[in-house]
């Protein structure tokens, strides 16, 4: 049986998509540039980690992977397309895509509601796959436009997982802020960076959770007000 779901096997490529996956990094103008380079990279290395890679290929069935930048409302910029991840030539094209990136934006606050409400409009274009993840990093909680609530009321989540990966440092209250407000749906979990020094190690591990659907520990969401961000 672990041969007939070798990666690249008849029945590994018959079997369809198992995992729709995008990732949504922070530009945001709470990150500098050194930050930036961290996180741009820390993500592509974290792609190109030998785990994550045996994970991508395993069957049965295939991951397809998206990933864009976000920002303010509308600046939200896509940098990598859908692409289905059936070869280690695969995983080098999305590798050398994230890299090679240019920053998007400098200058525009933190609008989570947008980010993912532009996320979620990348999932329902996207392929039809048996469990559908939204994985977004960031350093700030919503200081414009509307807030996650909101995104998860007027954008198509149904089905969808939004895990967080909160990077320590720039907010004392952005762990609590994606616990209690990001993550959402079957399995959410966040995980926490300290700051982007650590992004690199951090979403290794998330990655290979979400690729692996491994359930360590559901994110408790308990009924508090909104966070009011500083500024």
């Amino acid at each position: 049986m672990a041969a007939a779901f070798a990666p690249g096997s008849a029945a590994a490529q018959e079997a369809g998509c198992r995992l729709a996956l995008v990732l949504a990094l922070d530009v945001s103008s709470s990150v500098d540039d050194r930050e930036y380079i961290l996180q741009r990279d820390g993500a592509a290395a974290a792609l190109d980690d030998p785990d994550i890679r045996r994970a991508l290929l395993a069957g049965p069935g295939h991951v397809a992977l998206a990933i864009y930048e976000w920002s303010g409302r509308r600046q939200n910029a896509l940098v990598l397309d859908w692409m289905a991840v059936r070869s280690e030539g695969d995983i080098d094209r999305a590798v050398a895509t994230l890299r090679g990136f240019p920053r998007s934006q400098t200058r525009f606050p933190t609008a989570m509601g947008y980010a993912l409400g532009y996320g979620a409009t990348l999932l329902a274009r996207g392929p039809d796959c048996a469990r559908r993840v939204i994985d977004v990093s960031g350093d700030g909680i919503t200081n414009d436009g509307f807030g996650p609530e909101l995104a998860y009321q007027h954008f198509p989540f149904t089905g969808v997982t939004v895990n967080g990966l909160a990077i320590l440092g720039a907010e004392p209250m952005v762990a609590e802020y994606y616990i209690r407000q990001v993550a959402r749906g079957p399995g959410a979990f966040v995980e926490l960076s300290e700051g982007y020094v650590g992004y690199r190690r951090a979403m290794t591990r998330k990655l290979f959770r979400e690729i692996n659907n491994l359930v360590v520990g559901e994110t408790r969401r308990v009924p508090h007000p909104p966070l009011v961000p500083r500024g």
